[in-house]
């Protein structure tokens, strides 16, 4: 992948996105439409991985066939609302391994707190992909990103549901190795750091906290 941003336009996600984006939706039915975006999106991060041949016999003759090659790939969750587009990920590519990147928001400073940090061994031989539903102002999304750099992490994509173009702007600039996937590009932040229209908070919404 060399775009620094891919929108995935597919019928099936933009339909999903629309469900979840209406404010009647409840936690249960968002959750289930997060799990099948987020395979949907899947499809398209993952659309350009290594490939080797291993022989094998079907039922009529022997022959070379196409398998993933390398180590198997890394699914990071930037905690909480990462949780969600991990699960659907993770149905799809069971073999991979998994982190989690706690990060906070300060309501004040909008500026991300770590507060837990736990990832697969040898980063540096694995594509990584960091998962989070939104990417508003781009501050956390900056910083997982940091520390996954810094745990040996050389190949790493983003995927997400929403985008801003700030928090966009934010990662081309910080991170301009990092292509980005995702739904959709909304308007614009508001004075919250909230993607406007976007869907309020993914996490909120997922896990029925306010």
């Amino acid at each position: 992948m060399s775009e620094h941003l891919t929108v995935v336009t597919h019928p099936l996600v933009q339909h999903k996105l629309t469900l979840m984006r209406e404010k009647e939706t409840s936690t249960a039915v968002f959750r289930q439409l997060l799990r099948e975006i987020s395979q949907l999106l899947a499809y398209e991060v993952t659309r350009e991985l290594d490939m080797t041949t291993k022989h094998i016999e079907t039922p009529i003759q022997a022959m070379d066939a196409p398998v993933l090659a390398g180590k198997k790939l890394a699914l990071i969750s930037i905690l909480r609302a990462g949780n969600g587009l991990l699960d659907g990920v993770l149905e799809l590519i069971p073999l991979a391994r998994v982190g989690f990147v706690g990060l906070y928001r300060d309501e004040k400073t909008l500026q991300p707190v770590q507060y837990y940090f736990k990832v697969p061994t040898e980063l540096e031989d694995r594509l990584v992909i960091a998962v989070d539903p939104m990417l508003a102002t781009g501050n956390s999304s900056v910083a997982a990103i940091d520390l996954l750099k810094e745990a040996g992490a050389k190949n790493i994509r983003f995927l997400c549901l929403l985008a801003a173009p700030e928090g966009i702007a934010r990662m081309k600039e910080a991170h301009p190795d990092v292509p980005i996937v995702t739904a959709a590009v909304d308007e614009k932040l508001n004075e919250h750091g909230y993607i406007v229209p976007g869907l309020g908070d993914a996490g909120d919404r997922m896990f029925g906290t306010k």
